[in-house]
């Protein structure tokens, strides 16, 4: 009797089957991934926000924020102002004053203002009446006497009011130093007369006058003076009306850079400031 065929028998084996090699290696290497996307996720908010604010500046924006630092997509916002980082304890904001010195308002010395208040209170009614002004700027006080209160027409001779006027006038100018300057002025018509050859002569002789008169008593020094004729120069409005050429007609007594000596109350000043 034949003997039975033995049957053939797989070897047995120990351990995990082969597969699971490769995918434990794929699942280490995606967790590997996922751990170095992380990583570039963690930013740090200071250096992210300046980080934004250099790509505001590229793309023309006034401010760029993020809805959450590492957590969503980037957001352009237009702002008008740039947020910036809070400042620490060490980090102590500088101010910077950008304004250029011709923008600082115009400041007037206080010898003017000085003068002008003392003239203003000692020719109130002479201002009032408007038969003189006073004005000022910052070098130099003005006391512009009309032609109409002064002389009378085509003369050099003052009118017998304006002498005690200008006595009081130089009362004030006696307490005060600075350089005086009689200026006399013409509108633009050609005189016709026999005695002054023009409105040159006409308004130099006009000058003359009042500095005899403020140099006559002696209270001012003759060397302080200066005499100046005109004519039709420097016109204070056009020459095309005669309310415009009355007014043209005038004599300028300017005291520059003026100190006055003693205190006085300071009256209220209805002048004008000279442009």
């Amino acid at each position: 009797m034949p003997l039975p065929k033995p049957v053939a028998r797989k070897p047995k084996t120990n351990g995990s089957p082969a597969w699971i090699v490769t995918f434990a290696d794929l699942a280490t290497l995606l967790l590997t991934f996922f751990i170095l996307l992380l990583s570039f996720a963690e930013l740090d908010a200071a250096k992210y926000r300046m980080m934004a604010q250099s790509m505001a500046v590229a793309f023309g924006s006034s401010n760029v924020l993020a809805d959450g630092v590492g957590g969503s997509p980037l957001t352009m916002i237009e702002s008008d102002t740039v947020s910036l980082p809070e400042p620490t304890e060490a980090e102590t904001p500088e101010l910077i004053d950008e304004r250029a010195a011709g923008q600082a308002p115009t400041q007037v010395p206080g010898g003017v203002i000085d003068l002008a208040s003392r003239l203003i209170e000692e020719l109130e009614p002479q201002v009032r009446s408007e038969a003189l002004n006073v004005s000022y700027d910052t070098e130099q006080v003005v006391i512009r006497f009309s032609e109409e209160a002064t002389f009378r027409s085509g003369e050099a001779a003052l009118k017998p009011g304006m002498v005690p006027i200008i006595d009081r006038v130089v009362e004030v100018l006696a307490a005060c130093s600075g350089d005086v300057l009689v200026a006399g002025y013409t509108d633009d018509r050609p005189i016709v007369s026999g005695r002054y050859r023009s409105n040159w002569d006409l308004s130099a002789a006009r000058a003359v006058s009042v500095v005899h008169e403020l140099v006559m008593n002696r209270k001012l020094p003759a060397e302080r003076v200066t005499a100046a004729g005109r004519a039709e120069t420097h016109p204070l409005a056009p020459n095309d009306s005669a309310v415009n050429r009355a007014r043209n007609r005038r004599v300028e007594i300017s005291i520059r850079d003026p100190q006055c000596l003693a205190a006085m109350p300071t009256a209220e000043l209805p002048v004008e400031i000279l442009p």
